[in-house]
């Protein structure tokens, strides 16, 4: 019989190891840029390294850090390569790694106030504090009547804003009754595709969603929309929601905000406007321009997840009015029930979101923004699209490539002059390579090369390369043609 009382790994233990999974995750940082990029394994590659059963007895901890250098790295693509520019950055770096350990040792549940002051509060500090950094509209303080939370992703918050707009648009009728079929959605045919996973969940329904045609800089169509809107009241249908993108997936879009914001307002509906990846750039004051008329907004995101430098999952989300936000999702049980909530002096955040429990992730923005300081960020958001801007202008330069569309931000988005199969061929051979990763998307119906510049470690260095990457990859797929 096993006489050991508890199977706890112990505090001294916990250091030990500890200190050992620091270490090895500060020799990845120094190592990562060698690393192939992308990871090559075949499906089932991974499992078939893996035991048919779990152990029975508990096995050493240097054995478990073995196998992830055995077992996980293989099968990793390494999104902090500072040569990955595939998709939008996943960022991390140290403060956020290390606020995220002590987020996990703490292993607070925050859902309300009472479960845990400090991470509410801090939560709501950070958010304000961003509000101020980014140039954003004060009425998105939580000392005016809007107020900030930190979701998953821009997806729970498109999800969080368009359930808000659609209890506003029926009275706070549609929790009770359902929908009635009638509700619409607006976005254009280049917003994220969880806008339509979120109509979807939220009872709209797909066929209730009008995908707004956009204009050469792949930005929505203001007139369109409003004819759009138009059409559909005639039809007895009742417009709600409309989505507004700065800096879409594909393209990089910039909607123009000053005149949908006009539109909303005139025509009563929520506008919620979806900052991604591209919002990070409004810390620098020259870049605001992007956030012009975001003064109409009902609701706001972006993501630090994506290019300030704090790791996945942390998507900042804002609405102007907290109340249409609460009054939507809140629901009390009697176990929830306690002194600080029925006082009304405090925020529950567990009613700004649709699940109920919440991890503490206010604490790595908090150590991100403490250690790099506003100044520091800046420096890293400028350095990213200067060199992005310097990969644009050899493009213009080349015989061989051409820009689909001129890159307002930090998103290169380009192709071969000979067309789709080479523009294809190209990333195949530069991504199989494992020198670096690039994605693609599909423009103006091309096929079209992304180089998106924004990992934390990316310098102008390694956009060079990627460059002569490119160039190098274009000239093998014409020898071999």
């Amino acid at each position: 019989m096993d006489e050991k009382r508890s199977f706890h790994m112990s505090p001294d233990e916990f250091s030990r190891h500890g200190h050992a999974v620091i270490d090895w995750i500060a020799d990845y940082m120094r190592r990562v840029e060698d690393l192939p990029v992308m990871s090559h394994l075949e499906p089932g590659a991974v499992r078939s390294l893996l035991p048919d059963s779990p152990p029975q007895h508990g096995e050493p901890f240097p054995d478990m850090l073995k196998d992830v250098n055995r077992v996980i790295l293989p099968g990793i693509t390494h999104w902090q390569s500072p040569s990955f520019f595939a998709y939008f950055p996943a960022n991390t770096s140290g403060p956020s790694i290390l606020g995220e350990l002590l987020s996990a040792g703490l292993g607070v549940q925050g859902m309300l106030w009472a479960t845990s002051p400090a991470c509410t509060e801090l939560e709501t500090h950070v958010l304000d504090w961003l509000v101020g950094m980014l140039g954003l509209p004060t009425r998105f303080m939580s000392g005016a009547s809007g107020g900030g939370v930190i979701q998953d992703s821009a997806s729970s918050a498109a999800l969080c804003a368009l359930l808000a707009a659609r209890e506003r648009a029926t009275g706070f009728r549609s929790n009770e009754q359902g929908c009635d079929g009638r509700l619409v959605a607006y976005a254009s045919t280049q917003t994220h595709s969880s806008v339509e996973k979120a109509v979807r969940i939220a009872g709209i329904g797909r066929r209730n969603l009008r995908l707004i045609d956009v204009d050469g800089q792949f930005q929505m169509r203001p007139e369109a929309l409003a004819s759009q809107i138009a059409r559909d009241r005639a039809g007895g249908l009742s417009p709600c929601f409309v989505v507004a993108t700065v800096g879409t997936t594909a393209s990089n879009g910039i909607d123009p905000l000053p005149t949908i914001g006009r539109i909303c307002r005139d025509e009563d509906l929520w506008l919620h406007v979806d900052g991604a990846m591209a919002g990070t750039a409004c810390l620098c004051p020259e870049f605001r321009w992007i956030h012009d008329g975001l003064e109409y907004a009902d609701s706001y995101c972006f993501n630090p997840h994506k290019w300030m430098f704090t790791n996945f999952d942390c998507d900042c989300f804002w609405v102007a009015d907290r109340t249409a936000l609460i009054t939507t999702l809140s629901i009390l049980p009697e176990y929830l029930r306690n002194k600080a909530t029925e006082s009304g002096a405090v925020i529950d955040y567990r009613d700004w979101q649709v699940p109920l429990g919440r991890r503490f992730r206010a604490l790595k923005l908090w150590f991100v923004i403490r250690h790099y300081g506003v100044e520091g960020l800046r420096f890293h958001i400028r350095e990213h699209i200067a060199a992005a801007q310097e990969f644009a202008a050899w493009i213009e330069k080349s015989p061989d490539f051409e820009l689909a569309v001129k890159p307002p931000l930090n998103l290169i988005c380009f192709r071969h002059k000979r067309g789709d199969e080479m523009t294809r061929a190209i990333m195949n051979r530069v991504n199989d390579s494992g020198a670096l990763c690039m994605s693609h998307a599909v423009l103006d119906g091309r096929f079209t090369l992304r180089l998106c510049v924004g990992q934390t470690l990316t310098t102008r260095l390694h956009v060079r390369r990627a460059w002569d990457a490119v160039v190098s990859a274009a000239r093998e797929e014409r020898t071999h043609t």
